[in-house]
């Protein structure tokens, strides 16, 4: 092209295109019978599916113009999409229009138009002094914000003839070094903005030199907010602290609104290839680290903006997809630009993007189509305390503890303490308001040789949320008149036989069909079954596999444990018909080769004895704990998953779905994380007004408590979420205060 600045006009290649249902091969001859057109149901996550690809664009030329180096990808109209080039050369800096949409005959992809991006003068920016990387349509494509990493800018064009008419300020230290902080090539990676075009979010792909990476090699990024409006002007109001996942970077952001966002990171390793993974992204309630010298300082996790993994593109289905270098999946390629496409059929939307070749024969330009869930954020609907001294009538208790004051409270205690809630379930079978419940503790102070003057209950409890208390209605004692239990007790040489925390440490609590009662035990770990008053109605059931914890009293003289201690069931859930059990193990046996694996059983009630089903569910880490299940609808499962940390320590604490009869090809259950627990909106202010030093209250609610314990769905999307305190020892609200027992419900869009 000449140094004018040309609009070329619409030249259709429409030819060169390779439809999704194209017979023809692509790249190469690949053994798929339909290259770019993925099977029916290509899930690649739980929340996105590969739609296909195309890679029409490749190597191809516009006009006299390679089109390659596509960075950026913005719609300006229903298919209608523009594509920035990077730095190709000295080819000149660029626009082209694309003719974008995916439908039954799959992603049809074509340049239509093209626009050189010049300076004021009309002089052309070229790829030696423009590197474009983030694009945002203005007005229909009236006007674009495009980003440049080189210096880093952005500024303002109008496409009617490709002329710079404004740039944005950037902070001096973004600005490359020696100018600033940033370094070559690491900059304004990313550019996006909200739909009502009030705020803009220009993304770093890598970190400032303050801020470095962490010692697991994750980037410490940041992201400029600014508040303007489209067409106008745009000052930076905030900065953002984001984290990157370990030697990647971040190269888009898509932002949806209501401090909701998408991050694009990607990575490349020689010789393995590309990492490409999407993520939503939250700002709900993050502060603005402006004034942070370096973000290597910043230890509380919430100052950090949330994110959870939406799709890993190296878990699509190849589709028939080539690679021209190695790629851990042939259809990965060097992806850098993701644009929103419109709704699709079950509340989706399309989620487009695209790779960018270098110019390199080596690479490929490829368009992706992609069907995403975007789920609202999950928001605090009410919150309950009970609080931590509020004693029951009961023996004294805790005489077996050191007399030593632990956060303010000192042994013994003057009645029954409620040390929080180890399972929440309905008080009436089949309710779902969750106005009425019964909750129970779990063996009292943490140990067999500390609680045997705790007696094991259920307490009959009403949340009133309007004043965010709890009121104990009374309690039913679980006990055994009928000596069924076939080992020593405490009270064994009384006639009710109350139980204790020295005799079974009960953890989860489940109703069956005919009324009874069934209670996870850890000590065994047993299967316990009552009548509605708490009698024990026959011995506890071991498993049949023979696992067995430290405490079992039916360890053998010599036996070694296979189950750690306080890793039996702590999670069980309850069919729907009330006819099945699935007690979960809160730890991997200690022989198992995995320890991530949690082994999920199967109880059959009516016959009264394991089925011999096992699932196996696996844990992020080998540190985290199942902490409680339920049964959402169905075979699908909400799960605690949480880690033993507390306060600002803690790093996870999620609900999350899975489903039994969804194993994937690796023999695991699928699951997807539903809530982030320490990342909960709090728009109407619920957690409010703050207590002197409490933590994770505010905008941004979190529940940083140690041992979060109970979940109940309630109707609708709305669940119930409680914890075990560890009665006096948890401190992860208020430092240095025992925590309370807090009953939280949520608003959960989609759960269902």
């Amino acid at each position: 092209m000449g140094t004018s600045s040309i609009r070329a006009r619409v030249v259709s290649i429409g030819a060169a295109a390779i439809s999704l249902f194209a017979a023809a091969p692509a790249l190469g001859a690949p053994t798929h019978p339909d290259p770019g057109h993925p099977a029916a149901g290509a899930s690649c996550a739980p929340d996105a599916s590969l739609l296909g690809f195309s890679d029409a664009l490749d190597k191809t030329t516009f006009r006299g113009t390679p089109v390659a180096g596509l960075s950026a990808l913005a719609f300006a109209r229903p298919s209608r999409a523009l594509a920035l080039v990077d730095n190709i050369g000295t080819t000149p800096a660029r626009v082209y229009e694309l003719g974008l949409e995916t439908d039954r005959r799959g992603v049809d992809v074509a340049v239509r138009d093209v626009t050189v991006l010049t300076r004021p003068d009309g002089t052309p920016y070229t790829g030696a002094d423009f590197d474009g990387e983030g694009l945002v349509a203005e007005r229909g494509g009236a006007t674009v914000l495009a980003s440049s990493e080189r210096e880093p800018s952005i500024r303002r064009f109008r496409l009617s003839d490709g002329r710079e008419i404004a740039s944005l300020p950037v902070p001096a230290r973004f600005q490359v070094t020696p100018a600033g902080e940033a370094t070559v090539n690491q900059t304004f990676e990313a550019l996006a903005t909200t739909p009502d075009h009030r705020t803009l979010y220009a993304g770093m792909e890598g970190p400032l030199a303050a801020d470095g990476r962490d010692a697991e090699g994750r980037g410490l990024q940041r992201i400029i907010r600014y508040a303007g409006r489209e067409g106008a002007a745009y000052t930076p109001s905030a900065q953002y602290a984001y984290r990157t996942d370990a030697n990647l970077g971040l190269v888009e952001l898509l932002a949806l609104g209501d401090d909701q966002l998408l991050a694009v990171e990607r990575g490349f390793t020689t010789g393995v290839g590309n990492t490409v993974r999407v993520y939503r992204v939250s700002a709900t309630g993050a502060p603005d680290v402006s004034a942070v010298p370096s973000l290597s300082t910043v230890t509380d996790q919430r100052s950090w903006l949330g994110k959870e993994l939406l799709v890993d593109i190296a878990d699509c289905p190849p589709s028939g997809a080539t690679t021209k270098q190695p790629q851990p999946n042939p259809l990965l390629d060097n992806i850098e630009g993701a644009a929103l496409g419109g709704p699709l059929p079950g509340g989706r939307r399309a989620l487009y993007l695209v790779s960018d070749d270098n110019g390199s024969a080596t690479q490929t330009t490829r368009v992706y189509a992609l069907s995403v869930t975007l789920r609202p954020e999950v928001s605090l609907r009410s919150r309950a305390l009970v609080s931590a001294t509020a004693y029951q009538p009961g023996p004294v208790s805790g005489t077996q503890l050191a007399p030593t004051p632990v956060n303010g409270i000192a042994p013994p205690f003057p009645g029954q303490p409620i040390p929080g809630f180890s399972a929440v379930i309905p008080a009436r079978a089949g309710d779902r308001s969750g106005e009425r419940l019964l909750a129970m503790p779990d063996n009292g102070f943490g140990a067999k040789t500390n609680s045997a003057d705790f007696m094991l209950r259920a307490y009959e409890i009403e949340p009133k949320y309007g004043t965010h208390r709890v009121k104990i209605d009374g309690h039913i004692s679980f006990r055994d008149p009928d000596r069924k239990v076939p080992f020593p007790i405490v009270n064994g040489g009384t006639r009710d036989r109350l139980l204790t925390g020295a005799d079974f440490d009960i953890e989860s609590l489940a109703r069956d069909a005919r009324g009874d009662l069934w209670i996870g035990d850890e000590f065994g770990p047993y299967l316990i079954r009552t009548d509605r008053t708490g009698k024990v109605l026959q011995a506890p059931i071991p498993l049949p596999d023979g696992t067995k914890s430290p405490q079992s009293p039916d360890l053998a003289p010599g036996e070694t444990p296979t189950l750690r201690a306080s890793n039996g069931f702590e999670a069980m859930a309850v069919s729907q018909d009330g006819w099945t059990l699935y007690p979960i193990l809160e730890g991997a046996k200690t022989a198992d080769p995995d320890q991530r694996r949690r082994v999920v059983y199967e109880f059959d009630v009516r016959a009264n004895r394991y089925s011999g089903r096992t699932w196996s569910f696996r844990v992020d880490d080998p540190s985290l704990l199942v902490g409680d299940a339920a049964v959402l609808d169905g075979r699908r499962l909400l799960l605690i998953e949480r880690d033993n940390a507390m306060g600002p320590q803690t790093l996870v604490k999620r609900l999350v779905v899975t489903d039994l009869d969804q194993v994937g090809s690796d023999g695991y259950l699928t699951r997807r994380t539903a809530v982030d627990l320490m990342r909960v909106a709090d728009p109407d202010g619920v957690s409010t007004p703050a207590r002197p030093g409490e933590y994770g209250v505010g905008p941004l609610f979190s529940f940083p408590l140690q041992s979060v314990e109970s979940v109940l769905p309630l109707g609708g999307d709305r669940v119930l979420v409680a914890n075990d305190n560890n009665f006096p020892g948890n401190d992860g609200r208020i430092a240095g205060r025992a925590d309370d027992t807090e009953l939280i419900v949520l608003d959960v869009p989609g759960l269902r």
